[in-house]
């Protein structure tokens, strides 16, 4: 590593120590990073993805506990005859108490010294240090929230390419928690959703317009944020036109979802990275949800001579939320096939 660029480094490592309060020895040994930093750091990671910005992305207190329902409720209106019964107040947040549980995730990193010497002559240095770190976590945990299934003791990458086993992603809490909102088969044994002449449904529009109805409650089915979540197999790219183009920086994350201008079964269609393929997420995207406990961050920043490498550890406790059940509607193993 060049002089001039260890000098960089150890500028940053003075500012991260300094911003958390702590000796710039102990940047090297784990610490609690700073509420403040904290969020900071979940700021720039939702800011960095066109997506995150469109879900909720908060911090809590306690590692477990009842969801905070957020933007999420059902209807309040009603009428009492007051000489029978009195007026009974009807919950501003979900109907129902769902749980959560923050469980600890890894964002390690390293990056080798000959391309920290290559960055080194960029006057926003620490920036980009920072920002390129920011931008993976935002897409890890697109990809947890859609893949992930499990939160294993240790996880494995080759095993798991999409973080399945990193921790429990919005689409298994449905299939675990709402399994009346889920559909993997129309025909008893088939294990699919066919699409195609003479089948139960003969197009898409067909089966997202049956989902809303039969399977999202009724002071739901009206609401104009519904959208329909879709991978990229199931509608071709020239139906895609960008809508959210961004005006960032090029070194940003580009734009990662696409509202389509199609509509599937009367509601827009929207792409996003790592979406399951054969599959149909109907719901708000205020809906969706990530939860990371304040004060929980753990990182340590570590100059490995022996690999030639700088080794940021990163750890934070986070749960993948749907605030209300009652707003979803999960559709599985869809096929196009005709009978």
């Amino acid at each position: 590593m060049k002089n001039e660029t260890r000098a960089k480094i150890n500028e940053y490592r003075v500012a991260l120590a300094a911003a958390n309060n702590i000796p710039v020895e102990d940047t090297a040994t784990k610490f609690t990073v700073a509420p403040s930093v904290q969020q900071r750091l979940e700021t720039k990671t939702q800011e960095s993805s066109a997506f995150l910005q469109k879900i909720n992305i908060v911090p809590v207190n306690e590692q477990s506990g009842e969801v905070l329902g957020l933007g999420v409720a059902g209807t309040l209106a009603s009428t009492t005859d007051t000489t029978q019964t009195d007026r009974k107040t009807q919950d501003l947040m979900t109907l129902e108490a769902i749980k959560y549980t923050c469980e600890q995730i890894n964002y390690d990193s390293h990056i080798r010294y000959p391309q920290l010497d290559m960055w080194a002559k960029f006057p926003d240095f620490k920036q980009r240090l920072a920002g390129l770190k920011m931008n993976r976590v935002a897409l890890d945990r697109i990809m947890i929230g859609f893949n992930g299934t499990s939160h294993a003791a240790t996880s494995n990458r080759t095993q798991n390419p999409l973080l399945q086993d990193v921790a429990i992603g919005w689409l298994q809490k449905i299939r675990a928690n709402a399994a009346k909102r889920h559909m993997k088969e129309v025909e008893s044994g088939t294990g699919k959703i066919y699409i195609g002449k003479n089948q139960a449904y003969q197009n898409l529009d067909a089966l997202v317009y049956s989902a809303v109805n039969d399977l999202i409650e009724p002071w739901f089915q009206e609401d104009t944020e519904l959208v329909a979540i879709v991978g990229r197999d199931l509608l071709a790219d020239k139906y895609f036109p960008l809508v959210n183009v961004q005006d960032k920086p090029t070194e940003k994350l580009a734009a990662d979802i696409v509202i389509s201008q199609k509509r599937i079964g009367g509601l827009p269609a929207v792409r996003v990275p790592f979406f399951p393929a054969g599959a149909i997420l109907i719901t708000r995207l205020d809906n969706l949800s990530i939860y990371y406990q304040e004060g929980a961050m753990g990182r340590t920043f570590v100059d490995n001579a022996k690999r030639d490498q700088y080794e940021d550890y990163m750890s934070s406790n986070d749960a993948f939320v749907i605030e209300n059940y009652d707003c979803v509607a999960l559709l599985e193993n869809i096929e196009f096939k005709d009978k």
